[in-house]
């Protein structure tokens, strides 16, 4: 008997899920129920979640992107919060996080799981105010592990956890000093929750019996980067890879309890950093999938992170990155709305699939060269319906349109491909109109 994806591999059954995923993937299942019991590959399937679509992250797989949101005290409307999820199911995201921390998260949170096929992420971390009734200091160490159940119980497939920051990566931490300090909400709720009582971070003093809930469920950890840097002068330091050190133990302590496992990331970083962070995780971390917030590869463009995310994100999923979180042109700002949620979408897809392209995923470039043929072709329609966004360059096409449909208003009958196509075909090519001769 198995409870867990990784519990199931290691026995060499293969899962319903597997089955899913292996198909989805295009690939041998029995390569693939291998790498999830090494640790490369999970598959977050909280066994409450009845509507999930598995997807698998990892090893070989193709990058999978989150979409956040959720309920916050200045912005409360439900109905907003759901038309943001599904527009990001429309458009392809793998998986939500719910990070609510007003009002009824548990409401919100069931009605999530139960209509989602998206996988659903947490940071109970968040909840723990509002679900305990208790303002922050008075919590106590276990009060925080109920918090976790209550979300395991519900059907969260992964949670996010900052069990990395401990009394040692604070040490560092204060020793070595940041431009920006702790930037991680989770773990700066943490960070202060540690100050103000003289206690150990409870997920890292209760790890064992933190892997014990999440085992009985089915929950994938992920390992929360409370220690990531919130600008590139802070990237690669000494506290992030204290922590990621502590985060590597803790993954393996974590497989032991048959709890699969992902790592969280940077954050603010420079181009030239990001595939020495890549490689540094996979190495500490023993090769668990790698789950990224952007990076941000500049700090000087609020309302445009989601191409500052969007650079760093590919150049990261290139180079080992296997799950990518969007980040949307409100980044820094304020919470998103549906457009900036979808902006965010788009921008995440397209960074995903690029390096899916670079890192040979099978089957990847396929889209991309039905996508050439069409144009080779003038085919407009298949074009939108091919493309990431097609309403959008429908939309754009349309808004100034061309004498002749075989092109468009841009380069109008000077259009290369109309020219060469004539000229192959046997055509004369002609340029001018009638009324112009």
């Amino acid at each position: 008997m198995y409870k867990t994806q990784i519990e199931a591999a290691k026995q060499g059954i293969i899962t319903p899920q597997m089955e899913v995923v292996a198909k989805k993937e295009n690939m041998d299942v029995e390569i693939l129920r291998d790498r999830i019991a090494r640790g490369t590959v999970v598959i977050p399937a909280n066994r409450n979640h009845k509507s999930l679509s598995p997807e698998g992250i990892g090893e070989g797989l193709k990058t999978k992107i989150n979409v956040n949101l959720g309920i916050s005290g200045d912005c409360h409307d439900y109905e907003e919060e759901f038309k943001k999820v599904r527009m990001s199911i429309d458009y392809g995201a793998e998986a939500i996080m719910d990070l609510s921390n007003y009002g009824k998260t548990h409401t919100f949170r069931q009605e999530l799981i139960d209509m989602s096929p998206a996988m659903i992420g947490t940071v109970p971390m968040y909840d723990a105010v509002g679900y305990l009734e208790k303002d922050l200091k008075s919590i106590e160490a276990k009060d925080f592990l109920r918090v976790v159940e209550a979300h395991a119980k519900t059907g969260v497939d992964f949670v996010t956890i900052h069990a990395g920051i401990n009394r040692k990566t604070i040490d560092t931490f204060k020793q070595t000093k940041r431009l920006t300090n702790i930037v991680s909400r989770g773990g700066s709720l943490l960070f202060a929750w540690m100050e103000m009582t003289g206690n150990e971070n409870p997920f890292y003093e209760y790890f064992d019996e933190l892997c014990d809930i999440l085992h009985e469920y089915d929950v994938t950890i992920s390992l929360g980067d409370a220690m990531r840097p919130g600008s590139n002068h802070d990237s690669t330091d000494a506290s992030q890879i204290t922590e990621l050190i502590e985060l590597g133990i803790l993954t393996k302590r974590a497989w032991e309890k048959n709890v699969q496992v992902m790592i969280e990331g940077p954050g603010h970083m420079v181009l030239n950093e990001i595939k020495a962070n890549m490689e540094i995780e996979k190495r500490l971390c023993h090769g668990a999938p790698f789950y990224v917030l952007g990076p941000i590869v500049t700090d000087i463009a609020p309302g445009y992170d989601h191409i500052t995310s969007a650079i760093g994100g590919a150049i990261a999923a290139t180079y080992g990155a296997d799950f990518l979180c969007y980040v949307t042109p409100a980044e820094h700002l304020r919470l998103p709305d549906v457009d900036d949620v979808k902006e965010g979408i788009i921008a995440s897809k397209i960074a995903a699939h690029a390096a899916d392209m670079a890192k040979g995923i099978p089957h990847a470039r396929d889209i991309d060269n039905k996508m050439s043929d069409a144009r080779r072709r003038l085919d407009w329609d298949e074009m939108f319906d091919l493309a990431i966004d097609g309403e959008k360059a429908r939309k754009y096409f349309e808004s100034k349109p061309p004498q002749d449909r075989h092109t468009c208003s841009m380069c109008g009958k000077m259009c290369a491909m109309r020219t060469t196509n004539y000229i192959l075909e046997g055509k004369d090519v002609s340029l001018l109109s009638s009324s112009e001769k």
